[in-house]
């Protein structure tokens, strides 16, 4: 469990709170718009209402205590520069800002961020993925250029026969990582592991080869 504090409760901010608590962390949210602060209470564990932007604030909650300090105010650069800055000189852990174009990167980076991330372009990329390459794609994470690790419906024809039998991997060119039913995964699958109607396959494949399969 890890101690994480998100500051900005808009739409990314909102939902990474809720993710970072479903993961068994320990999450505060502060934000200065009260609304939004309002639609995390009894959610996560602590919420406040407070302007980041003033160091007193940061003090007060004590960002040196936390493990992961997310800084989620994009829509505001100049507000996101300074808080990053200010949560790195009072000893923030590890700080992940937000960002919505290519050259914010580069000062975030310069003013603390640990890491930077970009929140609509990966929304885009997945969309794209999913849609461009086949309607029985429901995830996909990119490990390169080439290849990714996907999570697609079990095919009508593999259904009611094993692995082993498929000969999947010579077949198809991809390797099977598991089988997720119901959010839970089950991992190495055995060579006669017989394929049932529900569940996902995550696999790892080319887009080429995924995109022939589905």
């Amino acid at each position: 469990m890890k101690t994480v504090l998100v500051i900005g409760a808009g739409g990314f901010g909102y939902f990474a709170a809720l993710k970072y608590t479903e993961e068994n962390n320990e999450v505060m949210c502060i934000d200065k718009n009260e609304e939004k602060i309002a639609q995390l209470m009894g959610k996560i564990a602590s919420v406040q209402i407070g302007d980041c932007t003033d160091i007193g604030v940061l003090e007060s909650i004590g960002v040196n205590n936390f493990d992961i300090v997310l800084v989620a105010v994009s829509s505001d650069f100049q507000a996101s520069l300074e808080i990053t800055s200010l949560v790195k000189d009072l000893g923030a852990g590890c700080v992940i800002s937000v960002a919505n174009k290519n050259i914010q990167e580069k000062f975030l980076l310069r003013n603390g961020a640990d890491m930077v991330v970009y929140p609509n372009r990966e929304m885009a990329r997945h969309l794209a993925v999913r849609t461009s390459t086949g309607a029985n794609i429901f995830d996909s994470v990119e490990l390169s250029s080439e290849y990714s690790i996907y999570e697609i419906s079990v095919p009508e024809s593999w259904v009611g026969k094993s692995i082993e039998k498929l000969n999947i991997r010579k077949k198809y060119h991809v390797n099977i990582l598991g089988i997720k039913t119901n959010e839970v995964l089950l991992p190495n699958l055995e060579p006669g592991y017989v394929f049932k109607a529900e569940g996902h396959i995550v696999l790892l494949g080319t887009k080429k080869d995924i995109a022939k399969l589905v």
